[in-house]
């Protein structure tokens, strides 16, 4: 079977039209990020002084990446949790029987959920302001980019995740197993700079923790000390564009052998 871009436009289109009438799940996953972010930022901000960045830096600035990566990662939860749907509908069933690649069927659910989560990472950003971080054109273009690889990484990791489920419940058990460490391991919460060296090696081999230095890198662009002791842009944007590479691959495979 080739791989056809009309079935990817048309899953894309699919997944974005379902979601504008769901309106709950934009509210949910806008909310709860804002929710963590103001009572855990401002609850720390008073007592915890993250090591490795500038003494002028407050907890709610330094956490703020952060909770834009879990708008995102909420956003990829709710909705990768479609195929589980679909299976159990049977929408799924009759995609699979058209001559088109599994690649093709990954790729237009992959696109469709990393746009939703991708335009509410973007719209998170206006409240950039409020945690002291000055944008600029160049620098929300390039938080943009970093966001868009972030979104289809996500949604691939949920989607090798979702292709082997058969229930909701199951999804979002294993989901918050795997999703809420690779967060919490990915220096939004806490820098890898400080911690006992075997939660360091953690966060080294995080993927997540390499996207999460990107975006702090675009977020202070041209302020390399204001971005705090994290990797360099040029390795950990390239990790993370290897991530979602990577990811998509294997979510492929896994729909090839469960559809076989």
């Amino acid at each position: 079977m080739s791989f056809s871009w009309p079935a990817v436009l048309t899953l894309w289109w699919r997944e974005l039209n379902r979601f504008r009438r769901q309106r709950s799940r934009w509210m949910s996953a806008l909310t709860q990020p804002l929710v963590f972010w103001l009572l855990l930022g401002g609850g720390l901000s008073a007592s915890f002084r993250p090591s490795g960045v500038p003494d002028s830096m407050g907890y709610l600035e330094y956490f703020y990446p952060g909770v834009i990566v879990l708008v995102m990662l909420f956003t990829s939860i709710f909705a990768t949790i479609a195929v589980v749907e679909d299976r159990r509908e049977g929408f799924l069933q009759g995609v699979l029987v058209a001559p088109v690649s599994r690649a093709s069927i990954v790729m237009g659910q992959a696109l469709g959920s990393a746009t939703l989560a991708w335009l509410q990472g973007v719209i998170f950003l206006i409240l950039a302001p409020l945690a002291s971080i000055p944008l600029s054109p160049a620098s929300v273009l390039s938080v943009a980019a970093v966001l868009a690889c972030l979104a289809f990484g996500l949604t691939n990791l949920g989607l090798i995740i979702a292709w082997r489920m058969q229930s909701t419940q199951g999804f979002h058990a294993i989901m918050n197993l795997i999703l809420m460490p690779i967060w919490l391991l990915s220096g939004a919460f806490f820098p890898v700079s400080g911690v006992p060296i075997w939660l360091e090696w953690l966060m080294r081999i995080n993927p997540l923790t390499y996207g999460m230095a990107a975006l702090r890198r675009c977020l202070y662009l041209g302020q390399a000390d204001a971005a705090g002791a994290v990797p360099p842009f040029l390795p950990s944007f390239i990790v993370l564009a290897g991530f979602g590479l990577a990811t998509f691959a294997l979510a492929a495979i896994t729909a090839r052998r469960q559809a076989s």
